[in-house]
């Protein structure tokens, strides 16, 4: 089949407001009518996407060049710009008109004479937020979506907030697409001011204010961000579809859904949650891949410092993205047999700990296919947190002493990798080994380990005697305190490479990280501040697959920042996103028999 033909680079289509949302419309060689693939996206829907690439093609393909994968398929195409971005009338409110207007364009496509009605939505991103805004209104003709990192459970959990902490992703994305927005590109001078900014800057003055923020000049970014930044509280406003797709589960469209994320991407726990939820509702048939690429960048193998070998990219299976698309659509929507397994997991680790020519840690990894997630024959294995820094799994004593350290929101500790997009240029995402450097955002000399920090608290196995395979939902509970009204708790999950020639000092190699601001600790809808001496828990979790070689050790680094993934706790208890003090916290964690704080591993054979 040939690749199809451009057919309309203009479509206007009607949403029940009146506003007309622009379209590309691509369709195959022949008589039709087609399914259609819709892709709804805020970026320029026929401008190249940096993420669509091939191991074999590294050229980013645009609107025309992704659309005829499709087309020569048999599927008409749609590529459409959102609300208030590109060529699309109506005012941009970032993730809240998705669901409808995918809701209207779906209905529209209905009408259309080439649509043999049945639609299929593609979408990386924020591309997958909008298409699991539509699929939660259960629209009609949807019988097929890919949501490749993205389409929030819950944003207040993962990905705009974690656990009540601020993603500071969403400033800088906001700024970078402020840059980009119709409105600076009718308006030179408008463009100009914010060319003018100085983001990493900026990021030394936070909270960010109306008026005073790189975003000052474009009022309506600047308004959106800072209504996140300070919706600490999980209330209606995050009940909302585009953003809350757990609340819609059962009720979620019976399309076929294929669900994909990474290690070092911020949506993971999406992905999983997602997957879980829908399939525990009923709903279409679930597939989930995960692998342990950055947002998007699943054709790579190196991700940060750490080179992850030749089975990390995509294509090392599936020929590459596009055909692996194409196959899945095929068996969703024309019922094609592909023998896909329901779930394919990338578990990181296996590799020989030396530096490769590149000068990149070799930590390599495989793939494995199982039939669901979490895997069923994961073993849940309790590792306790001891007051002497080891993470074993025997019990701790009745009268252990629990561990304080002091956190000064005037020096957080800063980030050094993690799985996050879109904080370009101020910090970049990958696994890293957790020693400061010049190239880290807050890092000064004399460049050590984080772990050497007083507020570090960091738990640790001896090295392993034999292999450990970690692949699941790992959990961690806290039992804490802090002297403060309010504070954070991060944690950070590590493979700790023994010392080599090339890594004399070892290598302690990020997995994963998370957060929990306390006041939201026991009820994200009704933040309590704390009472001096009070004993809270907290209870966080992180999706991982890694296999901890022997020699190696498995550690837990607490602490109360990561800067600037997440926003600094100020520890005085003011309203989310609006203070301007601060004050230093005295943070406990407690370890003894009744109050036994624990990691919980899930372990495979």
């Amino acid at each position: 089949m040939t690749a199809g033909r451009a057919v309309n680079r203009m479509l206007r289509m009607p949403m029940r407001d009146g506003a007309h949302l622009a379209a590309s419309l691509y369709l195959p060689e022949g008589g039709g009518p087609f399914p259609v693939v819709l892709e709804r996206t805020p970026y320029g829907r026929d401008a190249p996407r940096r993420v669509e690439v091939t191991a074999a093609d590294p050229n980013p393909m645009d609107g025309p060049r992704l659309a005829a994968h499709f087309t020569r398929a048999g599927y008409a195409v749609v590529l459409q710009d959102c609300r208030g971005r590109g060529e699309s009338g109506g005012v941009f409110e970032k993730y809240l008109n998705e669901g409808a207007d995918g809701f209207d364009s779906c209905a529209w496509l209905l009408r259309q004479p080439w649509c043999d009605g049945r639609i299929a939505t593609i979408g990386m991103s924020y591309g997958a937020h909008s298409a699991a805004a539509l699929g939660c209104l259960d629209p009609p003709g949807l019988v097929a979506q890919i949501l490749d990192s993205g389409g929030f459970d819950n944003g207040w959990r993962n990905a705009i907030r974690q656990n009540g902490a601020f993603e500071l992703k969403q400033a800088s994305w906001a700024f970078n697409e402020a840059r980009r927005s119709p409105e600076a590109a009718a308006d030179p001078v408008l463009r100009a001011a914010l060319e003018a900014e100085d983001l990493a800057a900026w990021f030394t003055r936070t909270p960010w204010r109306e008026g005073h923020s790189p975003l000052r000049h474009h009022p309506a970014y600047e308004r959106v961000l800072l209504d996140q930044w300070r919706a600490g509280t999980f209330d209606d406003g995050w009940r909302r579809n585009g953003l809350w797709a757990e609340g819609y589960y059962e009720t979620y469209s019976r399309a076929a859904l294929l669900h994909m994320s990474s290690w070092f991407d911020p949506y993971p726990a999406t992905a999983t949650c997602n997957y879980r939820g829908l399939k525990q509702a009923g709903r279409g048939p679930q597939r989930l891949i995960l692998g342990p690429w950055t947002h998007g960048e699943r054709s790579a193998r190196v991700f940060g410092d750490v080179d992850f070998g030749p089975d990390a990219p995509i294509d090392s299976w599936a020929g590459d993205w596009n055909r692996h698309r194409v196959r899945f659509l095929d068996h969703a929507v024309r019922g094609v047999a592909d023998g896909e397994p329901t779930v394919r997991v990338f578990v990181m680790g296996g590799g020989s700990g030396r530096r490769t020519p590149a000068g990149h840690l070799d930590h390599g990894g495989r793939w494995i296919s199982v039939a669901d997630w979490p895997l069923p024959g994961a073993m849940p294995t309790v590792f306790h947190l001891h007051r002497d820094g080891a993470l074993r799994r025997d019990a701790p004593a009745a009268g252990a002493a629990p561990v304080s350290f002091r956190f000064d929101p005037a020096n957080p500790v800063p980030t050094i990798g993690g799985g996050f997009s879109s904080l370009e240029p101020i910090a970049s995402p990958g696994s890293q080994d957790q020693v400061e450097a010049p190239g880290f955002f807050g890092c000064r000399p004399p460049y050590l380990p984080l772990a050497s920090r007083a507020d570090v608290v960091v738990f640790q196995t001896p090295p392993l005697a034999a292999p450990l395979q970690v692949v699941g939902p790992v959990e961690i509970e806290l039992f804490v305190a802090t002297d403060a009204p309010d504070t954070d708790f991060t944690v950070k999950l590590v493979d700790v490479h023994p010392p080599s020639a090339d890594y004399p000092r070892g290598y302690a190699m990020l997995l994963g990280d998370t957060i929990m601001r306390l006041r939201y600790a026991e009820d994200p809808a009704r933040p309590r501040l704390s009472q001096p001496g009070e004993v809270r828990r907290v209870r966080l979790s992180l999706p991982i697959a890694n296999l901890f070689l022997a020699g190696h050790r498995i550690r837990l680094d607490v602490s109360s920042s990561n800067f600037p993934r997440f926003d600094v706790n100020p520890n005085t208890g003011e309203p989310e996103g609006e203070a301007r003090g601060l004050r230093c916290a005295t943070n406990t964690i407690f370890l003894d028999a009744g109050r036994a704080s624990r990691l919980m591993l899930p372990l495979l054979d």
